[in-house]
């Protein structure tokens, strides 16, 4: 059976990879500092992980994104 479905990338792009990045450092940070009990550190990493997540987003809304108009499309 063959099948018409468009390949999105599994997120292979800047934005993507901008969002996971900066979120699992803010999640990092959330940790560490949840750990040593030091409860404004924690809220600061859990809004650093938010502000990945919005980051990756605007990047994506610029072209960066999958198939976006500033990314390069590679061939496996």
């Amino acid at each position: 059976m063959s099948s018409d479905v468009e390949e999105l990338g599994e997120g292979h792009s800047p934005a993507a990879w901008t969002a996971v990045i900066v979120s699992l450092v803010g999640i990092a940070i959330g940790t560490v500092a949840f750990v040593l009990d030091i409860q404004w550190l924690v809220w600061g990493g859990a809004g650093l992980a938010v502000v990945g997540f919005i980051l990756g987003w605007v990047l994506a809304r610029m072209g960066y994104g999958v198939n976006g108009s500033r990314t390069q499309h590679k061939e496996h």
